[in-house]
């Protein structure tokens, strides 16, 4: 595609010195952050002082890179555990700023930043912003949630940081959205991809064509998308769709980006996260280029270092590219706990929406509902007809042969009128289980 900003040439200007690491200066900085960590976490977090004492492990021990696969896990459910304050290794009076998770499925994990660590996270989500096309004097529509939610402010401060002009709506009134970005010129907008849909939508249905607007770059995080969501927006849009990825009990988005010239995975910013990759049944750590349970290692934070955080993304990682020392890690393929394990069959959402993104006449707009009549399970899959579509019997059955056909299971496929599920403001529900009802 060479229309509009997509063949635009994109030349690689590092934000910078981080990125310009060779393998050997990076490996010997994590290894100063990595003990450094370690040791501030061991003296001043009581958890971690257990944990490591439990396995018989002193700071005083870790001599390289290696040794970290001798330290315990930590899990959401230690966050929890220690809820609210319990994980900080600074005193509270230090702590400038706190994040929560919702706490929907139990206490909240909460997470706390010193002024350095503002400061870098800043400095983070800047260098991913740049990474993914954006420039200093663009206009930053962040569509993110604003408040606990990490995704708001941390893409605010980070523009910011870059010298962006930033539009900070938030989610929901999508009308104003569409208003918003048309009246204001924005040229980046940061938001989940689930969400950007909806605001496509609502401009098609209001006559205006997505492709003339002036957005350049989408940089879509917070929730799991595929290549395939990649080519429809991009196909629609005529702008540069990237993926951003963090998570609030590691910092908040800007853990790692996939560069706009390459669009090939995301790379991690190793200078400040060390990554591995485990088997999330046994826990062994698995060697680059496996696919397994992403665990990170904070190398720079203040107020809450963490030690092993076992993320539940499912990935892999491989060498870098556009930034050569540091590594990539694929699209997340799904969550371990948004895994659906249909009579014996492993499966994930993205799955369900690749094949539904190969469909004529079907949008990403879908739900997964999940059932257990006669104490077998049956998988239901709920999918917006595109406007205009009036027999929905051929895209129906197209997508029913495909599930069974790729991933080896009988699903029934309900094609509904547009418009007919609910609009995510935020991170989008894929999987309603009434198994256990």
């Amino acid at each position: 595609m060479t229309d509009r900003f997509l063949g635009e040439a994109c030349p690689v200007e590092l934000q910078d010195a981080g990125e310009r690491l060779s393998v050997d200066e990076l490996r010997a900085r994590q290894l100063a952050g990595l003990q450094a960590t370690v040791r501030t976490a061991y003296e001043n977090v009581p958890h971690y002082r257990a944990a490591l004492d439990g396995v018989g492990f002193v700071p005083d021990e870790l001599k390289s890179l290696a040794d970290l696969s001798r330290l315990p896990f930590t899990s959401k459910h230690d966050l929890r555990e220690n809820y609210p304050f319990g994980m900080f290794a600074v005193p509270r009076t230090d702590v400038v700023r706190v994040h929560a998770s919702s706490g929907t499925t139990g206490r909240p994990t909460v997470v706390g930043y010193t002024r350095a660590d503002i400061d870098n996270w800043a400095d983070l989500i800047a260098r991913s912003i740049r990474a993914a096309g954006g420039r200093a004097g663009d206009v930053c529509h962040v569509a993110y949630g604003y408040g606990l939610f990490t995704g708001g402010l941390g893409a605010h401060y980070g523009a910011e940081r870059l010298g962006c002009t930033v539009v900070p709506v938030s989610g929901g009134m999508t009308e104003r959205q569409v208003d918003l970005i048309r009246d204001f010129g924005a040229q980046i907008i940061m938001v989940t991809p689930s969400y950007f849909l909806a605001i496509m939508d609502e401009m098609i249905a209001r006559g205006i064509d997505p492709r003339e607007t002036s957005l350049r770059v989408g940089i879509f995080g917070a929730e799991p998308w595929t290549e395939q969501m990649r080519t429809e927006v991009e196909s629609r849009t005529g702008m540069h769709a990237v993926d951003i990825y963090g998570l609030s009990e590691v910092m908040g988005p800007g853990v790692a980006q996939e560069c706009v010239e390459t669009k090939d995975g995301l790379h991690i910013w190793e200078d400040h996260f060390y990554p591995e990759i485990i088997d999330p049944v046994t826990g062994e750590v698995l060697p680059d280029g496996s696919e397994g349970e992403l665990v990170f290692t904070t190398l720079t934070k203040e107020a809450f270092p963490v030690l092993r955080y076992r993320t539940r993304d499912l990935t892999r990682l491989l060498p870098g590219t556009a930034r050569p020392g540091m590594r990539r890690m694929e699209k997340i393929t799904g969550r371990t706990d948004d895994l659906m394990i249909i009579r014996g069959v492993n499966v994930f959402p993205t799955q369900i929406e690749e094949l539904i993104l190969t469909v004529e006449g079907l949008t990403p707009h879908y739900l997964c509902t999940l059932t257990r009549p006669n104490r077998l399970d049956e998988l239901t899959v709920q999918v917006e007809a595109a406007p205009g579509l009036t027999d929905h019997s051929p895209a129906a059955n197209a997508l029913t042969h495909l599930i069974k056909r790729r991933i080896g299971i009988t699903a029934r496929v309900e094609i509904l009128q547009p418009h007919a599920l609910e609009r995510s403001l935020g991170k989008a529900k894929r999987i309603n289980d009434q198994r256990n009802r």
